[in-house]
């Protein structure tokens, strides 16, 4: 006789859909992509921008009669960066179980502290500073640490991003003052071709971050949308700069790069958020809200088919997808180059929720 079957059994959807990734592949997928950009990422960064933060400036032509204002953003950008052990170490141990993830944030500090050192060395020999005076101020920034912003890894990294394009844009700005390229009367004049070099060199670090971190969110978006989704859209209404809590006289600082032009609420709008949407395929603030809503208000017992069709409305997948496959690429002409692919080369998997 046949074995009956109750009939609540025969309502029952399966929580998974056959052919679709599970959570355990998913996290493989992004935790191999990772390793394979690491190492692609270590390998340029250290044929390209192996740069020496005492040696690769000429100091003793900085200007010493900087304005005011120009020092007020040098000892900002200086004080921020001397958060660099705790940005480090916070940031490796919330990731220490992934070898790309840990080990990218291992050679990320080395060149932010590169940075710090850079930023104090402009500090002292503009030589409106005395050492004694730096000693104290660094003594001060230390005696309070700083703790990352969000509780859980992803909403972190896409933190950084948005910090990341930020912190660039900072030090393009600041780059473009030094080469006398303003129309801010009161910066006119100050032109120096050391501070010009400094502030671009850096620049060209924090956009290669950029792009480290560009390409993690893209794989959690890609493989997990709506929990990156709504990673973006927490990160873009509380953001705030590094160390905005612990550094001295902020407002002052603040207030400073305002006036400057180099950063400020129209600069996050323009030249951070849209820029990051763009590279992401998200195509406004409105259309993440949107996206996020409706895939909210999908019942519970709706097919998680039905839910991703929701929230793949919400950004460009095709984009998404497409800078995954160059990104692959890239990773993959890597291992064959140094012998990686026979023994254990980096594969693109398609997500089949993906709709096609």
């Amino acid at each position: 006789m046949a074995e009956l079957v109750p009939p609540s059994a025969l309502l029952e959807r399966p929580r998974t859909l056959p052919g679709l990734l599970s959570k355990a592949e998913k996290d493989r997928l992004i935790e191999r992509a990772f390793l394979g950009l690491y190492r692609w990422y270590t390998a340029r960064s250290q044929e390209t921008r192996n740069w020496n933060a005492d040696k690769s400036f000429d100091w003793r032509k900085l200007r010493h009669d900087l304005s005011t204002e120009i020092m007020t953003v040098i000892q900002g950008f200086f004080a921020v960066e001397q958060y660099a052990p705790d940005y480090t170490s916070a940031l490796i141990n919330s990731v220490r179980r992934s070898h790309g993830r840990s080990h990218f944030q291992m050679r990320w500090g080395s060149e932010e502290e590169k940075h710090a050192d850079a930023w104090e060395n402009a500090v002292l020999f503009s030589r409106q500073r005395t050492p004694q005076w730096i000693a104290e101020y660094k003594e001060r920034l230390r005696s309070q640490q700083w703790h990352l912003p969000f509780p859980d890894s992803i909403t972190n990294m896409v933190y950084t991003v948005f910090q990341e394009r930020a912190t660039q844009l900072n030090y393009l700005n600041l780059m473009h003052i030094a080469r006398g390229k303003t129309d801010k009367l009161h910066l006119q004049g100050q032109t120096d071709p050391v501070l010009a070099k400094v502030a671009q060199i850096i620049a060209v670090d924090e956009a290669a971050h950029y792009n480290f971190f560009l390409e993690g969110v893209r794989l959690f978006l890609y493989y997990y949308p709506q929990k990156t989704l709504e990673a973006i859209r927490h990160v873009i209404t509380q953001f705030s700069m590094p160390a905005a809590s612990l550094v001295p006289d902020w407002d002052k600082f603040f207030e400073a790069v305002y006036r400057a032009g180099i950063y400020g609420p129209r600069e996050f709008s323009r030249d951070v958020v849209q820029v990051v949407f763009r590279n992401l395929g998200i195509e406004s603030r409105k259309r993440l809200e949107e996206g996020i809503k409706a895939t909210r208000e999908v019942p519970d017992f709706e097919s998680q088919t039905t839910q991703q069709t929701a929230i793949w409305r919400s950004f460009d997948y095709g984009l998404v997808e497409g800078d995954l496959r160059r990104l692959h690429v890239k990773i993959q002409d890597y291992e064959k180059e140094i012998g990686f692919a026979e023994l254990d080369p980096t594969e693109f998997v398609e997500n089949p929720e993906v709709p096609k």
